[in-house]
């Protein structure tokens, strides 16, 4: 337990940050399940569309440092590898 003001103000401040990354996280998870979502009903084009507002998520929190630029890359690559397969099937 933190004894001097000043420890009490960074585990404050700790927990805030803590809960507005976990929030974000969740939320580029959120994304990318919307993602997966449209892809197996079928609708290439949602999920293009979701896809860009997946990959700005992504790109943010990766340059934040809330995620490694790799795994932002890996996301990226797989989702879009995926809406590619699934338009070139359609036609």
């Amino acid at each position: 337990m933190a004894n001097s003001r000043q420890a009490k103000k960074r585990a404050r401040q700790n927990d805030k940050r803590r809960a507005h990354n976990a929030s974000a996280r969740s939320e580029m998870r959120t994304y990318i399940k919307q993602v997966a979502k449209a892809l197996q009903e079928g609708n290439a084009s949602l999920a293009a569309d979701v896809f860009k507002k997946a990959t700005s998520m992504v790109d943010r929190l990766a340059s934040k440092g809330l995620i490694h630029k790799n795994k932002a890359a890996r996301h990226k690559s797989r989702l879009n590898a995926q809406i590619k397969a699934k338009t070139a099937a359609q036609k």
